[in-house]
């Protein structure tokens, strides 16, 4: 981590925003802002962070949604959910996409930053600790997926590197297991929500995975297609 943690704060109520803004340098973290769930896929994407402070109720794209597809590119920076909702169900949502921790509005300032400096404290403890990093070790049948150095051994044992997109494809369905995931859900996770690419993009993604992880790629037995709906990994 840097001298000056770095900071991704992403509410939409500016009176809050400044406040928390505030907060935050007085404790010599670098803050940059993001409004609504585009701005801060974008931040995340064009910058490096130490810690992403995420709302859920954002204008554009909802927070668990911007959760969801962080996650999937990403697995270690440490997310703080704020939100207004406090029931059982929401915090469960949040925490299911990968949120590290979850904190409901109003909140005491001492807990918010000491809840800060935790998760910043374990992420340093994650990133040296390389007995978590096998957990970015996923193996279904005769195959090995590394989603951290985006390497697999494929159904014959061959080693091979996949693109970005395909790794956050396999990562989507693996985390999904036995759920069937929409075709929708995949294009705004996997490709994001400026542009849209045409859902025989998917098709043929899926094709590619089968490929590399099916004995018999037409009749699959992990990777399958659920007619007028989207795919389901199963083990």
């Amino acid at each position: 981590m840097s001298v000056i943690p770095r900071i991704l704060l992403v509410e939409d109520e500016e009176s809050l925003q400044d406040a928390i803004k505030l907060n935050l340098q007085m404790e010599n973290y670098h803050v940059t802002l993001a409004s609504d769930g585009l701005k801060a896929l974008q931040e995340f994407r064009n910058s490096r962070f130490d810690l992403i402070i995420l709302d859920v109720m954002l204008p554009e794209i909802d927070g668990f949604s911007v959760c969801r597809t962080i996650r999937l590119e990403n697995r270690k920076i440490p997310i703080l959910m704020l939100t207004a909702k406090d029931t059982s169900a929401d915090k469960v949502q949040g925490l299911r996409l990968g949120a590290d921790d979850y904190l409901t509005k109003p909140f005491n300032l001492d807990e918010f930053l000491l809840r800060i400096k935790n998760l910043l404290k374990r992420s340093i403890d994650f990133s040296d600790n390389s007995a978590m990093k096998m957990n970015e070790v996923f193996s279904f049948g005769k195959c090995e997926v590394n989603f951290l150095t985006y390497e697999i051994s494929d159904i014959n044992g061959e080693k091979r590197e996949l693109s970005k997109k395909e790794i956050m494809l396999l990562k989507l369905l693996t985390d999904r297991e036995n759920e069937v995931v929409s075709r929708r859900e995949i294009l705004e996770t996997v490709w994001g929500y400026d542009v849209y690419p045409s859902t025989r993009t998917i098709d043929n993604f899926i094709l590619n995975l089968r490929k590399y992880f099916e004995e018999n790629p037409r009749e699959p037995r992990h990777f399958h297609s659920v007619r007028g709906v989207g795919y389901k990994f199963t083990r």
